[in-house]
């Protein structure tokens, strides 16, 4: 199994950022609009569509507000995925920006550069939306 982790710093308050990640259901709308066209939930499944045509269904596994942290995994749609884990959690750096942590496990190993490409988009969007790039993605 392959994981793809990166963290970046976005120049926004932590619980701005939380309370984007946090409204599942409207991430084409507060968290990165454009690279997420489209969310709806289904009871505890939230289907994303995304700008490149790919539609995932996921299984909210855990939101957690205490450590700000979601997870979740893949169960259906066009990503033809053996297993797909993943979470995203925010932690509050000391000059008011957030620390943004998004880590995918998944199988088949060979999908993890193309994850890993949709990961860095995503924050590249997420960054754009909430907050200006502040140092290099890890």
């Amino acid at each position: 199994m392959a994981t793809v982790q990166r963290t970046a710093l976005i120049d926004t308050d932590p619980e701005a950022l939380w309370a984007a990640i946090r409204d599942w259901g409207q991430v084409h709308r507060r968290l990165a609009p454009g690279f997420v066209v489209d969310t709806r939930v289904e009871g505890d499944v939230r289907v994303v569509t995304f700008a490149e045509g790919t539609v995932v269904h996921e299984l909210v596994v855990s939101l957690d507000d205490d450590t700000r942290r979601i997870a979740y995994a893949v169960v259906g749609g066009s990503l033809e995925v053996v297993h797909h884990h993943a979470s995203m959690q925010v932690f509050a750096e000391t000059d008011g920006r957030s620390r943004f942590v998004w880590t995918t496990d998944v199988r088949p190993d060979s999908l993890a550069e193309p994850i890993g490409a949709m990961v860095d988009q995503g924050i590249r969007v997420i960054r754009g939306t909430l907050g200006t790039a502040a140092g290099p993605t890890a």
